[in-house]
């Protein structure tokens, strides 16, 4: 994990991180709705109450407040959800205590987890994780695309800014989304779900000697924006359903102001609130 932190050497005075699903990458909604929600349902066997836990899964994970959370914490709360309306998760507990206490949410954590503690739930999900990462590669290439502009503002920005991918994602899941559309060349480190939380790694990136306030995190859910505030930077939110408009803003007044050193003056403020009542919590 360390690695990437260790070799990386700044190159500009400016840093952007950028978020992949739902941020660059429009692929958050396609894997929702192609790959997380059907492999639970099939995991668990729920078929009997199908679309209405879609619905939910969609609801929790793309279009509220926690959209964006990582994929264990999401399925916990679908669970527990589905516990209380549909029928009994067995060691659904032990799920939900590992999600709480662990200090890395990936796969390869929760196979050392089974390892020492070996559960029913643990196990299937597991399963769940592992089927998701083998349905999204199976989406076509095609399928999963830049949103429109992002090529345009990562040429921009990586003039003046180092450009971090900081994703929860799998790691070669990115790697090959970016790299088929050509955005790799405009990045100068990748880190991923494999890497540790958002917070850490822009914790990690900032001992590096950049500023916080030449630090800026481009995202599009509330964690994005929490790892922003935890480390004292700044948060350029891409907004659901306003995608190109949002780096079509970024290129014209977010970089600018940024770059400038006028980001804070008003312009932090109104799109923060702008992010928040994109998702409904003002």
């Amino acid at each position: 994990m360390a690695d990437k932190f260790l070799t990386y050497t700044k190159r500009s005075d400016f840093l952007v991180c950028v978020d992949s699903d739902g941020c660059a990458m429009d692929t958050m909604d396609i894997k929702h709705i192609r790959c997380f929600g059907p492999c639970m349902v099939a995991e668990w066997g729920l078929e009997e109450w199908r679309d209405a836990i879609l619905e939910r899964w969609n609801e929790i994970n793309l279009y509220t407040m926690t959209r964006g959370i990582n994929r264990f914490k999401g399925l916990v709360k679908a669970l527990g959800e589905i516990r209380e309306k549909y029928c009994e998760i067995e060691e659904l507990d032990i799920l939900e205590k590992w999600v709480k206490d662990t200090p890395e949410l990936s796969n390869a954590a929760l196979e050392r987890e089974i390892a020492k503690k070996d559960s029913i739930c643990l196990r299937k999900a597991l399963a769940w994780s592992s089927a998701v990462n083998q349905s999204i590669d199976r989406l076509p290439e095609e399928d999963k695309r830049p949103f429109s502009g992002v090529m345009e503002a990562l040429k921009r920005a990586h003039r003046d800014a180092d450009i971090a991918i900081v994703s929860s994602a799998n790691l070669s899941a990115v790697l090959d989304e970016w790299d088929f559309y050509g955005l790799l060349e405009y990045t100068d480190v990748v880190l991923a779900q494999d890497s540790g939380s958002k917070a850490f790694c822009i914790q990690e990136l900032m001992k590096r000697g950049y500023a916080p306030d030449h630090v800026l995190m481009c995202g599009d859910a509330p964690g994005d924006m929490e790892a922003a505030k935890k480390n004292g930077v700044y948060y350029y939110p891409i907004l659901v359903r306003h995608e190109t408009q949002s780096w079509e803003e970024f290129v014209a007044e977010g970089l600018p102001k940024f770059l400038s050193g006028t980001y804070a003056d008003g312009y932090q403020q109104e799109k923060t609130q702008q992010f928040l009542h994109n998702l409904g919590s003002t």
